[in-house]
């Protein structure tokens, strides 16, 4: 057994954690995090825990919890991790950050698209991208894990085998994703409240999202060239799950595979791992990834423009945080990868 830590669990994302690690045979959590709630038992802020546990929302410090716990899962907002962790926490317990504050390895580009000052730039060289897909054998070995975003997890393994096998032109992506409303969090802001929401899809952030430098940063990664790409995020009335359509032209080398070529090259990219799903018989949609931690992949050809369209869907809460996070934490630790995580779609939700 482990010990687990949650720093802002009674969020979405920190709610989700705690709802899988409580039935994760090899964790004990030891510590529900809470800045807001602080002193207020976690069923009087999420009834669905009564009768499950009896814990308190205690306001600890991250040097109190590296005492207590083997991993330390932060699910706070960006520019906060970065003032919390430092060498002597991380000599204690394995961090696990699902902010963007170690995601990005440029601060410059951090501090540019963030506007804030990060203050762990000591520790940004040992921080591993948690993509558990692309970055195992690091994450086996690693203390410090940059979960990645939501619209980043979807988009990058959507187009991941396209970009490692240099089929596009770098400079011609566009992502068009949708997201549901529990990916601006738990809080009370008016654009997000029903009557301004429902019956509505709407566009936001339009050239500007902060999720851009984290897609371009891990798909030149694979390409070894750097890529620019335009991405645009849009609210649509459901509570949870991201869909992107992907497009890019594809190069010379790329106009060589039919469709039922890329959907092989796909299936062979991915070949062993359970959590990605390479369909060829229907379109992904997030009604069938919704509570699990799967990222659902199909790959089209449009022969007339020259173009490969990818549509992947998650679902944000489960393989775009929680999920993913625990993903993270069972690789680190040895466990096997599926322990806790390996949950089928509710239907019908």
């Amino acid at each position: 057994m482990i010990k687990a830590a949650i720093v802002g669990a009674t969020g979405y994302a920190g709610q989700e954690l705690l709802r899988l690690l409580l039935r994760h045979p090899d964790v004990e959590v030891v510590s529900i995090g809470s800045r807001s709630y602080d002193g207020q038992p976690m069923k009087d802020v999420y009834p669905l825990y009564e009768h499950i546990t009896e814990d308190i929302c205690k306001n600890r410090t991250v040097e109190e919890l590296s005492e207590m716990a083997d991993v330390i899962f932060l699910a706070l907002p960006h520019g906060v991790a970065s003032q919390k962790i430092n060498q002597d926490i991380l000599n204690k317990c394995k961090i696990i950050d699902l902010g963007a504050d170690f995601r990005l390895k440029d601060l410059d580009v951090y501090k540019e698209w963030y506007k804030v000052d990060h203050y762990g730039q000591d520790l940004i060289g040992e921080a591993v991208y948690g993509l558990c897909e692309l970055h195992r054998e690091e994450i086996k070995k690693a203390r410090l894990i940059g979960n990645p975003g939501c619209y980043t997890t979807c988009s990058i393994l959507s187009l991941a085998p396209l970009a490692k096998n240099h089929l596009i032109e770098g400079n011609s992506i566009i992502i068009d994703a949708k997201s549901g409303v529990t990916g601006a969090g738990r809080n009370g802001q008016l654009p997000y409240m029903f009557c301004e929401c429902t019956e509505s899809a709407k566009p936001y952030k339009v050239g500007c999202h902060r999720h851009t430098p984290e897609i371009e940063q891990e798909l030149s990664l694979l390409g070894d060239e750097e890529i620019k790409l335009l991405f645009t995020p849009n609210l649509v009335p459901m509570n949870r799950g991201i869909s992107a359509v992907c497009y890019a032209t594809l190069n010379d080398a790329g106009k060589k595979y039919s469709e039922k070529e890329l959907t092989a090259l796909y299936r062979d990219f991915y070949k062993g791992e359970y959590f990605v799903r390479i369909l060829d018989d229907r379109i992904p949609d997030t009604k069938w990834v919704k509570g699990s931690n799967f990222c659902d992949i199909a790959v089209k050809v449009d022969p007339r423009t020259n173009r490969a369209i990818v549509i992947g869907a998650i679902d944000n809460l489960f393989k775009g945080a929680a999920g993913q996070a625990i993903q993270n934490m069972n690789i680190m630790f040895g466990f096997p990868e599926k322990t806790g995580i390996d949950l089928i779609t509710d239907y019908p939700v």
